[in-house]
């Protein structure tokens, strides 16, 4: 990259990684309250107790030995999630859509046996795809039914909204739409579509693939652009409210429409990417500049959701 690309995107506001990190995760995310985004775990319990609706949590599974149990914990439950409670990107999420006679089937519609259901928490457990590659706890959630209004614009997954909210101000907000390179997954980095929210409207108006503008979802044909988010007031209202659930000052809020629950938080993510800033055309640093200009208010979420939409909505 040459010095002017680089003037360039600083003249356009574009937020840099480093300079995310210095002037804003490290200055307004202390320390102590990290465990409380990157553990998944704690994340929901603490979301649970400031009344924030979270996708049911099914079983966790600590020891190598509860793995070979795993029929006795899931009950029921033929539909379920497993994932890394310290896991970052989406590695190690495994989604099963149902079950057929002694198989199970994940989201792309492949059996898999009981034993490589096991040994993939086995291997969750042993940090395989934790953070630091420490040990881990494979948590068991209930699957998600996307709102069928996305139906157009998602393949063999479901899609998720992202926050970022900074101060407790929503300030940039995107879609992520699973394709079939993705492999049903709403994760940028595996191919899935990101496409920019209105903060006010909850339209959206553009999409990105990696690094390239995308107008239609590659696998469904369907117009990205002009796209209303359900419940969208609800789900700023709800992003805001993170800011005292977990006292983290720039933080990236995960939100999925499920077709019966309506919106629940995912989860939490205390180092939120940056490719939100083009999926909205957009850059970050004059919004954030905006909120630190603002000073030390005590508003209230609805309050602060208000100000942000009127200020950086369309």
């Amino acid at each position: 990259m040459t010095l002017g690309t680089v003037l360039g995107l600083r003249r356009a506001g574009v937020l840099g990684l480093n300079c995310r990190n210095s002037n804003y995760t490290l200055k307004y995310n202390r320390r102590r309250f990290y465990p409380l985004v990157d553990d998944k775990v704690l994340c929901k319990h603490r979301l649970q107790e400031r009344g924030l609706p979270v996708p049911d949590l099914i079983a966790l599974i600590e020891y190598n030995r509860q793995a070979r149990q795993l029929a006795d914990m899931l009950g029921d439950h033929t539909e379920f999630v497993i994932k890394p409670a310290h896991g970052s990107g989406g590695s190690g999420i495994l989604v099963i859509t149902g079950r057929r006679a002694d198989y199970y089937l994940d989201n792309d519609g492949k059996l898999v046996m009981p034993d490589d259901l096991a040994h993939h928490i086995t291997n969750v457990i042993g940090g395989l795809y934790s953070l630091g590659g420490q040990p881990d706890v494979a948590m068991i959630e209930t699957l998600v039914h996307f709102d069928p209004l996305f139906g157009q614009l998602t393949y063999h997954g479901v899609p998720d909204i992202r926050v970022i909210v900074f101060k407790g101000y929503p300030v940039m907000a995107m879609t992520r739409l699973p394709t079939r390179m993705s492999h049903g997954k709403a994760n940028l980095h595996q191919g899935a579509i990101g496409a920019g929210i209105d903060l006010a409207t909850g339209i959206t108006f553009g999409g990105v693939s990696g690094n390239r503008l995308v107008t239609e979802h590659p696998d469904t044909g369907y117009r990205i652009e002009g796209f209303r988010v359900p419940h969208w007031a609800h789900i700023v209202s709800m992003a805001a409210q993170c800011y005292e659930a977990v006292e983290l000052g720039y933080l990236g809020v995960d939100v999925v429409l499920d077709r019966d629950l309506g919106p629940l938080i995912l989860e939490l993510n205390a180092r939120p990417g940056l490719n939100i800033q083009l999926a909205n055309r957009s850059g970050l640093r004059g919004r954030l500049d905006a909120v630190e200009a603002l000073g030390a208010r005590q508003d209230t979420p609805e309050q602060r959701v208000g100000r942000a939409c009127r200020v950086f909505g369309d």
